[in-house]
């Protein structure tokens, strides 16, 4: 696998990122030789660190994108989620891979890249834990998502839901890291965690006798990567929209799912139009 440097949230401290305008960000990377892009390796299988690399799903796509930008280096910025998107808009990278949902709010924000991933709300519960087999069981429970996060955004409707059905959740608790929920789950301290069926799918898979997926909820999601939509931006958005679509057209996608999922995934080449 290629190795590639990473820079992690504590060396951004002393540094700044800031880039000056560019009047074409695709035609800049390849002259100047770099291509910087921010990420949270702390999603697998997407993104994470494995032997002081980032590995998983993403950086195995991004082995097969880089060869077409030839003399380029990666550089991978390695930061909480809840930088990754405010960074974009800061200039202090030029592109996300890592895993954004795909919301109606955030394309209309930002240039969301065809589909890499399915994103489809879902619910992890305690192994064997009796009365939660559907959405609505969530019900009187103390339910967790990480912050800032369409997860949350979709938790929070669902609660709202059955709130007005007379039927409300107990409590919802944020974490930085879905880690973290994933640990107050297993100890017992929250009852369930929404994140998208992949990343549950996972949990359960590296911890059967704790974890238990339940199911999904709500309409189909998709997992994107993100520029920023400016003028400046657009060459390096359809560059990477060409590339994401060309595996995904010559089934490049479908074997990385099933190294990393277990099972290939039925994408769309775009992003459905938001309603």
């Amino acid at each position: 696998m290629q190795r590639i440097p990473t820079i992690t949230a504590s060396l951004l401290l002393g540094v700044s990122f800031a880039t000056t305008a560019h009047s074409d960000l695709l035609e800049d990377i390849r002259s100047e030789g770099t291509f910087t892009v921010g990420t949270e390796a702390r999603f697998a299988p997407f993104e994470y660190i494995e032997e002081g690399e980032i590995v998983g799903y993403s950086a195995d796509i991004m082995d097969h994108i880089m060869p077409e930008l030839e003399g380029v280096e990666l550089i991978r910025m390695d930061l909480p989620w809840q930088g990754i998107l405010p960074g974009l808009e800061r200039e202090r990278f030029d592109y996300v891979i890592t895993s954004v949902t795909a919301t109606p709010e955030r394309m209309e924000r930002y240039h969301l890249s065809a589909p890499i991933a399915d994103a489809t709300m879902a619910i992890l519960k305690r192994a064997g834990e009796e009365g939660i087999s559907s959405p609505e069981d969530i019900a009187g429970k103390v339910a967790a998502a990480q912050a800032g996060s369409a997860q949350l955004e979709a938790l929070e409707a669902l609660a709202a839901e059955l709130e007005e059905a007379g039927t409300p959740v107990e409590d919802i608790r944020t974490y930085t890291g879905v880690d973290e929920a994933y640990a107050e789950l297993g100890t017992g301290r929250v009852d369930v965690v929404i994140n998208s069926l992949p990343n549950l799918l996972e949990a359960e898979r590296t911890r059967p006798d704790v974890f238990e997926v339940v199911g999904t909820f709500g309409d189909p999601v998709y997992f994107s990567w993100a520029g920023r939509d400016d003028e400046e931006s657009a060459s390096l958005n359809a560059f990477m929209d060409e590339q994401i679509q060309r595996l995904n057209e010559d089934g490049t996608l479908n074997e990385l799912q099933e190294k990393w999922f277990g099972g290939p995934m039925d994408l769309p080449l775009e992003l459905p139009a938001a309603e």
